[in-house]
């Protein structure tokens, strides 16, 4: 009996100690930092993001001396979106700008004083760190009816939807320096130049023959991109088009500049400031006979709501 009372007394000891290290080795286990393999996470391929700017400028006169328009009353909304794709040798850049101002003051009326449409869209193959082949397609237009004023304030219609559109397709080297600067060179672009309009059309604007609606160009083109915000609150965007069209006067190059500059006050507060260059050889509404080309600057200075929107990718 004494036998038998040792031997139970012993198997119930050993199964004691074999639950109580069982226990231990699953607390170790559970409390244990669960290490990632750094083989096994996905890169972030995207990276997307953009400001979107709108300022409201209001004034009004009453007996004023100085004079002025006794009613003033301007609105700018600036929107500006990118996507960013890269995976490997592969890359994919997106660019989005939509502007549209007006402005209403009692001596004037009401006019657009901005109107801008333009999507970017550039695909390439890295060769080098800093040089790829790539292939690139841009729209750029309005969407409302733009006029032009005589000295009497009378007024003809100089732009609308699709009038113009410039549509341009390219194939050509691309430079990459970081990811704040690029420039896409092609010596064999197309573009087409669409006038939608009718009367507009009929009048040959922008180059095309009377009557058509649309002219293909050939010709070498240029475009430069830069984007850097120099700190949380300040970031500066600009762009340059240069585009030769071999078919007519190629030395009479077209330009295309905007520049966004960014500066945010306060949580809600913020300063833009917008300046576009545009030179068109074939937009021949200016000079004393309105029948020459200029340079065409457009400044807008404003302060209102500034909202940023940034995405490291995924």
């Amino acid at each position: 009996m004494n036998r038998l009372f040792l031997a139970l007394l012993l198997c119930c000891t050993l199964t004691a100690l074999a639950q109580d290290t069982t226990v231990k080795r699953l607390q170790n286990e559970a409390t244990r930092a669960i290490k990632k393999d750094p083989n096994d996470t996905i890169p972030r391929t995207w990276r997307t993001g953009g400001l979107y700017n709108l300022a409201i400028t209001q004034g009004s006169l009453s007996n004023w001396a100085a004079g002025g328009d006794n009613f003033s009353l301007a609105l700018t909304s600036v929107l500006n979106l990118y996507a960013y794709y890269s995976q490997g040798r592969h890359y994919w850049d997106n660019l989005l700008d939509f502007n549209l101002g007006y402005v209403n003051t009692t001596s004037l009326g009401a006019r657009k004083n901005d109107d801008r449409l333009d999507f970017l869209s550039k695909y390439g193959y890295r060769l080098t760190d800093h040089w790829s082949v790539a292939g690139l397609f841009n729209f750029r237009s309005q969407l409302f009816k733009g006029y032009t004023y005589d000295g009497d304030g009378q007024r003809s219609l100089s732009s609308s939807i699709l009038s113009p559109a410039y549509i341009t397709l390219s194939a050509g080297m691309d430079y990459k320096k970081g990811k704040h600067f690029s420039l896409f060179l092609s010596p064999l672009t197309t573009r087409w130049v669409v006038v939608a309009n009718d009367s507009l059309s009929a009048q040959g604007a922008y180059g095309v023959t009377p009557g058509k609606k649309s002219n293909l160009e050939v010709g070498a083109f240029l475009t430069a991109n830069y984007f850097k915000e120099f700190t949380p609150t300040v970031s500066y965007r600009g762009r340059l088009d240069l585009f030769s069209n071999y078919r007519r006067n190629p030395g009479n190059v077209d330009l295309f500049m905007t520049n966004v500059l960014a500066l945010k006050l306060s949580r809600v507060l913020s300063f833009t400031w917008n300046v576009d260059f545009i030179y068109d050889d074939d937009v021949r509404i200016f000079g004393p006979q309105n029948a020459s080309p200029a340079l065409q600057v457009k400044s807008l200075l404003g302060a209102g709501l500034l909202v940023r929107m940034s995405n490291s990718g995924q």
